[in-house]
């Protein structure tokens, strides 16, 4: 019984795994439009700010999601905006399209499945490349919900934190 139920979290978090791999995929070939398709309809892309807080208010180091300013803090509509915007070709942002490479590590199931739905965390580094002399690396953690729907994951809801608390980047165009 308990092989069993191994077995089973295991073959969770390999799909889970592979599924984060075509994701990558998806994104280093700008294949944007597929990307969207991996999001439910309710979806929400949350990435907060990251203050310097000295270590006895580190509970204030992140905004919070509802009330204070983020990164993203996106639906399934606007992420759908950002990315006809992108195709447009004349996006300044990222035109032309910036070679990307997303690797996504350290998977891991932080719950067990509960009514079609499961969370999971892992870690990411980003490289782009853009023009000839631009290059960035963002590193962080992702927290993602994946909902079963219609026979295959999506991703219901995803929280990225970025280990830097400063962005010394001309801009933040990426999906991650």
């Amino acid at each position: 019984m308990v092989d069993a139920i191994l077995n089973e979290g295991v073959l969770l978090r390999l799909e889970v795994e592979d599924f984060l791999y075509y994701e990558a995929d998806l994104l280093d070939e700008h294949r944007y439009e597929e990307w969207l398709d991996l999001f439910t309809e309710d979806t929400r892309y949350w990435m907060p700010m990251r203050w310097n807080i000295p270590t006895k208010g580190e509970e204030r180091e992140l905004t919070a999601e509802s009330g204070e300013i983020s990164w993203f803090n996106d639906d399934k509509a606007t992420l759908e905006k950002r990315v006809k915007m992108i195709r447009t070709g004349v996006h300044w942002a990222d035109e032309p399209l910036s070679r990307v490479s997303h690797v996504v590590g350290n998977v891991r199931l932080l719950d067990a499945p509960a009514h079609g739905e499961v969370r999971i965390k892992c870690r990411f580094v980003f490289y782009r490349n853009r023009h000839m002399d631009e290059e960035s690396l963002f590193i962080g953690k992702r927290i993602d919900t994946l909902r079963w729907v219609d026979g295959r994951w999506k991703i219901a809801r995803r929280e990225i934190y970025f280990d830097q608390s400063v962005l010394l980047h001309k801009n933040l165009t990426s999906f991650f």
